[in-house]
């Protein structure tokens, strides 16, 4: 997978270079290109903000220097992509002069089957960033990410690339940072662990919280390992017995009781059809705890 990542901290992205992500760089698993928005500004103090039409407080990204910045990456990594591939690559030098040309040898280029970058602008206010996303976004072969500052991007930015490109605004959460380079840490990290090749174990993902199947909408239940008892706390036994249908089903009832006692929301969005006798019972047993209690 390539990611793409425009900021005007490109320094920022330093943990991209250890543990499993440092790991997967090392392997050619993950490309990553950082890139400094401030290089394609034209001016001496390299302004990358400016003030909010309508008014109000705070600086709004220039709409001139992100769209310079994201067709130049773009341009450059197809040229670079068509000149390893060689002239068989379809509609190269279509695309890149498609960037410059919106609607015309751009959308050319896409129908005869050359990829271009899934775009991804972390905001407050964007689609919620989950487990489902992050498993679409490991499908893609290209991520561009573009962080803001301030107030935001100006929003020209994101409806003149929704007509050549997929953009998603997204969100990692209901609060707000200070700019978008922390999300897309999490965002890439996140993704990057579920390409394959990454993880130690793959089928470790299975059993993630919110992971599709069993774990969708669950959190995942405790975990022990070695010793078996410390400072007086004990593993429980039936993780000790060795009986793997047994254990899996002590696994799958923490989880709901977890997700019960941490995220009850979450319990509101099982899939009834999903949920076998055992499962029933056991949210039966957390809703009349909390009835008593409750009372």
């Amino acid at each position: 997978m390539r990611v793409d990542v425009i900021s005007i901290f490109p320094e920022y992205f330093a943990p991209l270079d250890v543990s499993l992500m440092g790991k997967a760089r090392d392997r050619g698993i993950l490309d990553i290109h950082l890139h400094q928005l401030r290089d394609w500004t034209h001016d001496v103090h390299r302004t990358v903000d400016d003030t909010p039409y309508g008014g109000g407080p705070g600086m709004v990204m220039k709409p001139e220097v992100w769209g310079e910045a994201i067709d130049v990456v773009i341009a450059e990594a197809l040229a670079g992509a068509a000149d390893a591939a060689g002239p068989s690559v379809p509609g190269a030098g279509e695309a890149r002069a498609g960037l410059g040309v919106p609607g015309e040898a751009g959308d050319e280029a896409a129908h005869e089957g050359l990829l271009l970058p899934r775009m991804i602008v972390p905001t407050p206010s964007g689609r919620p960033f989950t487990q489902e996303v992050a498993l679409e976004y490991a499908k893609e072969p290209w991520l561009l990410f573009a962080p803001a500052r301030y107030e935001g991007i100006d929003s020209r930015v994101m409806a003149e690339y929704g007509s050549r490109l997929r953009v998603d605004e997204v969100s990692i959460g209901d609060y707000v940072l200070a700019g978008g380079e922390a999300a897309v840490l999490v965002m890439v990290e996140a993704v990057g662990r579920l390409l394959p090749g990454v993880l130690g174990n793959a089928a470790s993902v299975a059993d993630d919280s919110f992971a599709p199947g069993a774990m969708e909408n669950l959190l995942e239940g405790p975990v022990y390992t070695k010793p078996p008892s410390w400072r007086g706390h004990d593993v429980p036994e039936i993780l000790l017995s060795g009986h793997h249908g047994k254990i899996a089903r002590w696994r799958r009832d923490e989880a709901l009781r977890r997700t019960a006692a941490k995220r009850p929301e979450l319990l509101a969005r099982l899939d009834p059809e999903g949920l076998d006798k055992r499962d029933r019972q056991v949210l039966d047993e957390i809703r009349g705890r909390a009835d008593t209690s409750g009372g």
